[in-house]
């Protein structure tokens, strides 16, 4: 059954939008030592099927809310899948009683501040978002 879900939500065509094209950056604590992660440590992260960075610290993803043109741009080129289908994950795992999704911050500006707030915390905003002190970019390997 969650392999047809699953399966069934990926079909679902997912539209990018000019601003989705442009992509996004991924930002954590200035204070985590972590300059770059890889795409499937990223993905588990925020899949939470991993809560450690690389190297061992623990890690808190955000999310944006789900029409933000930086979560299809991350999802799609992170889980390589688009919103919809890391919608339906979630819901499998909240009706397993396994895990419930990242929080979901309205806007860059929400994330930066959890992220800014959050020693631990790890997210990602629009390619051309102002990060500010107390926020770093990674690169994504």
């Amino acid at each position: 059954m969650k392999r047809f879900l699953l399966s069934l939500a990926a079909l679902v065509v997912c539209t990018a939008t000019p601003a989705a094209a442009q992509g996004y950056q991924v930002v954590v604590n200035a204070a985590n030592p972590i300059t770059s992660i890889g795409k499937a440590e990223l993905s588990s992260i925020f899949l939470k099927k991993s809560s450690r960075f690389p190297g061992g610290g623990a890690a808190t993803p955000v999310d944006q809310v789900r029409s933000a043109d930086a979560r299809v741009a991350f999802s799609k080129t992170v889980h390589s899948r688009p919103v919809t289908a890391i919608a339906a994950y979630w819901q499998q795992q909240i009706f397993a009683g396994a895990e419930v999704p990242p929080p979901e911050k309205a806007d860059d500006a929400e994330v930066i501040s959890f992220v800014r707030a959050n020693p631990g915390a790890i997210g990602y905003v629009s390619s051309g978002a102002s990060l500010g002190s107390g926020v770093k970019a990674v690169t994504i390997k």
